[in-house]
């Protein structure tokens, strides 16, 4: 087997493209925290700090459900299940991926040397809530919603209750939106003896406690922009979120999820990137 495979089922395995989704939202934080533009050198390392978790994240993620997933068919096609990469090869992955990680975490401000084992032991409890809670999703919610939080202090070594609602914001947009994701595999996580609001309140329960989750998600914002000095180019992206949040839940509907992957990856990668861009500009405009 060539040598130039592995890079490209590493890439497969752990979704190397959401993590250009997931890395505005750190930036996020980065560029409120200052009111302005950070450094290059942290933003720099904020960007190798969150690829390294997010490529931990998923590898673990991968390797402890990897006889969850091949049972699964939407997911027994992935590289673990169907033999593309061994256990080995993923575990190896995730130990560079923490060596980065904290390669990382020790060019950014003192502090966040001390903080860092809260994310990695979330990445590792992650996996094996769904056989036990169907409150996996909002520890989901909350996990990614250390990026944000994260980057402000690695920044500023300080976090005040802006970063932590800013945080509580992408903790409520991301378990919403996995609220959706559950739908995908309702049938099977019931006939598993998996759990998720899906399985435990029904496809209704699943969209009221999303629409119920992004409504908090835009309130937090309001509330962060209420307690920071932000231009109008803020609040524009807020009205953008709010916007394509209300669109994500009008083209899934309980009776109709055929539009899912659209609702779930594309409008979410919007979201992110879009709202990124008017952070940006107000930051650096105001």
């Amino acid at each position: 087997m060539s040598v130039l495979v592995y890079p490209q089922r590493f890439a497969s395995l752990v979704k190397i493209e959401h993590t250009l989704f997931a890395l505005p939202i750190a930036y996020v934080g980065a560029f409120l925290a200052v009111d302005g533009m950070p450094r290059a050198h942290d933003l720099v390392w904020i960007t190798v700090a969150m690829v390294g978790a997010r490529t931990l994240a998923m590898g673990l993620n991968r390797l402890i459900d990897a006889r969850i997933d091949a049972r699964n068919p939407r997911t027994a096609g992935r590289e673990l299940p169907q033999g593309l990469l061994r256990p080995w090869h993923v575990a190896g992955l995730c130990l560079a991926s923490l060596a980065v990680f904290l390669v990382a975490v020790y060019q950014l401000d003192p502090i966040v040397r001390w903080l860092w084992p809260i994310p990695v032991v979330g990445f590792v409890v992650y996996p094996y809530l769904k056989r036990f809670t169907w409150l996996c999703h909002l520890w989901l919610g909350v996990v990614d919603g250390l990026a944000p939080v994260g980057a402000w202090v690695a920044i500023t070594g300080k976090l005040p209750w802006q970063a932590w609602v800013l945080g509580a914001a992408v903790a409520a947009w991301v378990a919403g939106f996995d609220l959706f994701y559950s739908l995908f595999d309702a049938e099977i996580d019931r006939g598993q003896g998996l759990h998720s609001v899906t399985t435990r309140f029904g496809v209704e329960g699943a969209f009221v406690g999303a629409r119920l989750l992004h409504v908090a998600t835009v309130a937090c914002l309001c509330a962060v922009g209420a307690g920071l000095q932000v231009g109008a180019l803020y609040w524009l992206g807020v009205a953008a979120v709010t916007g394509l949040l209300a669109y994500e839940h009008a083209i899934v509907r309980p009776t109709d999820i055929g539009r899912l992957d659209l609702a779930f990856f594309t409008m979410n990668g919007v979201i992110s990137v879009a709202f990124f861009g008017f952070v940006l500009v107000d930051a650096v405009t105001s």
